[in-house]
């Protein structure tokens, strides 16, 4: 029989991939959208990180609920909301602010879905297999980013973009039966909330065990949610530089397949975070991101299966810290307050994720616009800011933690 371990964790993984289905719908298709609503590269920007703007405005709340309810309630309703979000999208949306609106409710109804479903699976297990479990389900937002990213493509090839939201909406339709039938609710809160608001996080911003880890995925969200807003786009930049017999790529599938090949790096980077240290290795790999930042943005006139390798090159190094950082702030958390942990992390990384896909549209249309190669130069050098300021932080944070 399989192990009761084995199946909660892959059935809240596949619920986690579900509720992801819409994701990367608008960055999949933003060479159509953008031409049928004639967006700049800035206004492209606000649409994919609104996204997670609605993530971060709500985060604060519904995750530190998990200290006082079941974070199955919470994941349930937020998944409802998603599904009502992205059929909304496909249905109602017109152009720049009607997609802004309706992509900033699916985002906050992911708030309610991500972490509350990693504390709905740590809150149900003990001992070692509750942090390993955080390396195995983190990933689970790159594979459902990588299969939004394809499928979007796919159908919107086969019956347009409404049709793409529209599968969205039911991606979050299976995640409410999943957990609704696939998980038992618990008839009481793993740990009592301690006696403050709801939204004091004072003792975790004091916390700086956690904090230094938190600021550092701060720094990787910007980061991974830049390159992921603008893969597309960058992608198919690079192929009008090749000859006639270069061209005709499938570009999501190619973002689709980037994005996955970061998934073992943060298994592989979460294990080898608990063998030789969180700050050692979560330090090397954001210097190699910056580095890899760099790298890509130069190679754009390069032949494009060597584009392809850059972009998956650097997919790898972005997520090689992601479980790491994560497990290191829950890690961190005092007794009581993992919930409020987790919220602030969300917080901070969310945020950072608003700011990055918007971050890189207005350094493109300040530098010369998506056709030009020394404006993607410049694009490619703000993500990478995203990991070597994230990695000054950590070591600032945690130094100073130490010394203490």
């Amino acid at each position: 029989m399989m192990s009761p371990i084995i199946r909660l964790t892959g059935l809240i993984f596949v619920a986690n991939v579900a509720s992801m289905a819409g994701s990367s719908t608008f960055a999949a298709l933003v060479p159509r959208l953008a031409e049928d609503w004639q967006l700049t590269n800035t206004e492209i920007g606000w649409i994919a990180g609104v996204y997670y703007g609605g993530y971060a405005l709500v985060v604060p709340v519904l995750v530190a609920l998990t200290d006082r309810m079941d974070s199955r309630r919470i994941h349930l309703v937020s998944a409802g909301l998603g599904a009502a979000a992205f059929i909304s999208f496909a249905w109602l949306v017109q152009g720049f602010w009607s997609a802004l609106a309706f992509h900033a409710i699916a985002g906050a109804a992911l708030a309610g879905t991500y972490m509350p479903g990693l504390r709905m699976l740590t809150d149900r297990l003990d001992g070692p297999a509750r942090l390993r479990a955080v390396a195995y389900y983190t990933p689970g937002f790159s594979f459902g980013i990588a299969l939004s990213f394809f499928v979007s493509g796919l159908v919107e090839d086969w019956g347009g973009w409404r049709l793409a939201f529209l599968v969205a909406g039911c991606g979050n339709v299976l995640c409410v039966l999943l957990i609704l039938f696939g998980v038992e609710a618990k008839l009481a809160v793993a740990s009592a909330a301690p006696a403050r608001h709801l939204l004091d996080f004072r003792p975790i911003l004091r916390n700086r065990a956690a904090m230094g880890f938190t600021l550092g995925y701060a720094g990787h969200s910007y980061e991974l949610m830049a390159v992921r807003g603008w893969l597309v786009v960058f992608l198919a930049f690079a192929e009008g530089l090749q000859p006639e017999m270069a061209r005709g790529w499938n570009l999501t599938l190619i973002a689709s397949l980037a994005v996955l090949a970061g998934m073992p790096s943060s298994i592989v980077g979460g294990e080898l975070a608990l063998r030789f240290g969180r700050k050692r290795v979560v330090s090397w790999v954001m210097a190699a991101a910056a580095l890899s930042a760099l790298a890509t943005g130069a190679g754009a006139g390069l032949p494009f299966p060597v584009v392809i390798a850059l972009v998956v090159l650097y997919n790898v190094m972005i997520m090689g810290d992601s479980a790491a950082l994560t497990a290191g702030a829950l890690g961190g958390a005092r007794q009581g307050e993992q919930g409020a942990t987790l919220a602030v992390h969300s917080l901070a990384g969310f945020t950072a994720s608003f700011i990055g896909p918007l971050a890189v549209g207005a350094t493109l249309d300040l530098a010369g616009g998506n056709t030009s190669a020394t404006a993607w130069m410049w694009a490619f050098a703000a993500m990478g800011a995203g990991s070597a300021l994230g990695l000054v932080l950590l070591r600032w944070i945690a130094l100073d933690a130490e010394k203490n």
